[in-house]
């Protein structure tokens, strides 16, 4: 039997333009965490808040 997971992908998508620039694995288990990273921008190409989003 396979055995179920509690993680989900999820998009990182920049604030000032909104492109999707980074994926990753967050644990959903008792609700998805409110994430914001600093993460480079390749569109803007500076750091840049980015913020959880789902596709």
């Amino acid at each position: 039997m396979a055995r179920s997971t509690k993680r989900e992908y999820v998009w990182l998508e920049c604030k000032t333009c909104g492109s999707r620039n980074y994926r990753t694995e967050v644990n959903v288990q008792g609700g998805t965490p409110k994430l914001q990273l600093n993460k480079f921008c390749k569109q803007d190409r500076k750091r840049t808040p980015h913020k959880i989003r789902r596709k």
